[in-house]
């Protein structure tokens, strides 16, 4: 069982930490949000609320960073919610040039 695991873990996309302010919006529901980490695939964010999605929903995320982000519910629960990213060449665009010009990683920042 645990080399199952560790074959899993080794399929996803690393995951960065992150701070941002966003918006969730489910059918007529509309939520603050914050993105606590993020990676090519999808992200993890805390709610500010309760909202009726349920896994495999389709969610739409707001934030100046991103932009307008299609999602499929992976997981949701005590506040928190897991969401994957539509796989369209349109998002990955959006994913690729967010990593390009907004997140910076401490780790690879020069002394200036």
């Amino acid at each position: 069982m645990l080399a199952a695991k560790q074959s899993a873990d080794s399929r996803r996309a690393q995951r960065i930490r992150c701070h941002i302010r966003a918006s969730l919006t489910f059918l007529t529901q509309r939520l603050d949000a914050r993105i606590l980490d993020i990676s090519r695939t999808g992200m993890a964010i805390h709610l500010e609320g309760w909202i009726e999605a349920k896994r495999g929903s389709t969610v739409t995320l707001f934030c100046p960073e991103l932009g307008h982000v299609e999602c499929t519910v992976c997981w949701y629960r005590a506040g928190k919610m897991g969401l994957e990213f539509e796989q369209t060449s349109n998002m990955v665009a959006q994913i690729t040039a967010y990593f390009r010009n907004f997140h910076r990683d401490p780790r690879n920042l020069r002394p200036s």
